[in-house]
């Protein structure tokens, strides 16, 4: 089997962002691969921007870094220009410029979410070539695929904090179960008017879903249980 290793780093990602009525909620797993092989199964993909404003990263992890690393940069400075924080409206605004300015060469899809004191809580999806949109929930990576439908079914308006945070957890768990290049923990981002809190999900505590293995915490575990019991002689 070939694993490439020398493939470019890719997020291979689930990726969320949900409104509630009081703020936003994002959420990703956090395994980066390498052709088939997994690069880092811990890695965080929800990355800060501002205090009030965080980015979800996916595609090519090179570049999803380098242009959150050009936005905080920028908004650092408009925050020191203005003498107060950026919106997320700006925020969004930066990416989709250097995404769209870039597409030719950037291979990332970001979703933008966070809190400020003249819209609230914001999510805009930006993905691959530069378009912005504002939405409701946005859900980015490999293993969106298989949630638009489960959205469709489970996304309310007006979801309490609480809510928001189950159902992040509930469809990045679903990722995980069904596609190959998104496992590893659950991480999620709650970001409203009294700040920001971060929470951890570890993969051995998540849901499981049909047909999907417990988790082991080696091969040999898999293969000690499932091998017969030695012949006595």
């Amino acid at each position: 089997m070939d694993l490439n290793l020398d493939a470019p780093h890719s997020m291979g990602t689930t990726i969320i962002g949900v409104t509630y009525n009081g703020g936003v909620v994002l959420g990703a797993d956090s395994r980066t691969s390498t052709g088939m092989y997994v690069a880092n199964r811990a890695s965080d993909k929800i990355t800060q921007l501002t205090d009030n404003v965080y980015v979800c990263r996916s595609g090519s992890a090179a570049d999803s870094q380098v242009v959150s690393d050009y936005v905080r940069y920028f908004l650092h400075q408009h925050t020191i220009q203005l003498g107060q924080p950026a919106t997320v409206k700006v925020a969004a605004n930066l990416i989709r410029m250097l995404a769209y300015n870039n597409k030719n060469m950037l291979q990332t899809g970001l979703i933008v979410g966070g809190w400020d004191k003249y819209e609230g809580g914001k999510i805009y999806g930006i993905p691959l070539g530069g378009t912005v949109v504002e939405q409701p929930f946005a859900i980015g990576g490999s293993g969106s695929s298989y949630l638009y439908g489960f959205f469709d079914q489970a996304w309310k308006e007006d979801m309490t904090k609480e809510e928001a945070e189950q159902l992040v957890v509930k469809a990045v768990s679903l990722a995980i179960a069904r596609d190959g290049a998104s496992g590893g923990v659950v991480r999620t981002v709650i970001i409203n008017s009294e700040g920001v809190t971060r929470n951890f999900y570890p993969g051995d505590k998540l849901q499981l879903w049909h047909e999907e293995l417990e988790p082991q915490n080696s091969l040999l575990d898999i293969l000690n249980a499932a091998g017969p019991e030695p012949m006595a002689m």
